[in-house]
């Protein structure tokens, strides 16, 4: 039995899958993108390049050329500031089995469900600052990211990704002594 997998168009900075049942399954059962008038699900680069690797979704350009893995990383690093890291952090999260959603809104990368939680069941349990280990934060960029955790009544968690694209992540709690 061979796998079907659904096509997507790729636009500056979205997929728009094919209008198929199968493109409308990865919303309804794994809440990735989101419905469009078409019947078509919008995802972001990030959430496309995940199908992608896991076989699928294949992506095409302008042409219905298919866009390879490589052409593909170019594109979403053109396109997102420190997609090769925030990349690294969505993938372990999604590959644990948690629904990771952006988090601009707050102020942070993303906002992540617990397990069997889909966004509007309830509230994400943690923003996530992705951070490549080399990086340098300083201790008002920690105060703030903080700050936004608290404020939306988030925990905070920083997943720092090393050369090799694997994640450590520190949960970040308020204390009140």
């Amino acid at each position: 039995m061979t796998k079907t997998i659904v096509q997507g168009k790729i636009l500056e900075n979205a997929v728009i899958t094919e209008d198929s049942d199968k493109a409308r399954e990865f919303y309804a059962k794994s809440v990735f993108g989101k419905p469009v008038k078409s019947g078509r699900i919008q995802m972001s680069l990030m959430e496309a390049l995940y199908l992608v690797d896991k076989e699928k979704l294949e992506v095409l350009d302008g042409r219905n050329k298919i866009v390879d893995d490589d052409k593909f990383l170019k594109k979403a690093k053109k396109v997102e500031k420190n997609f090769w890291v925030r990349y690294q952090v969505f993938k372990d999260l999604r590959n644990r089995g948690y629904v990771v959603k952006t988090a601009l809104k707050f102020g942070a990368d993303f906002r992540v469900y617990d397990r069997g939680v889909k966004p509007g069941e309830d509230h994400a349990k943690w923003v996530v600052y992705p951070v490549h280990e080399s990086e340098v934060n300083t201790w008002y960029g920690f105060s703030a990211k903080n700050r936004v955790a608290h404020s939306t009544k988030k925990r905070l968690l920083i997943g720092i990704v090393d050369a090799e694209g694997d994640v450590t992540y520190y949960e970040i709690k308020w204390v009140r002594p």
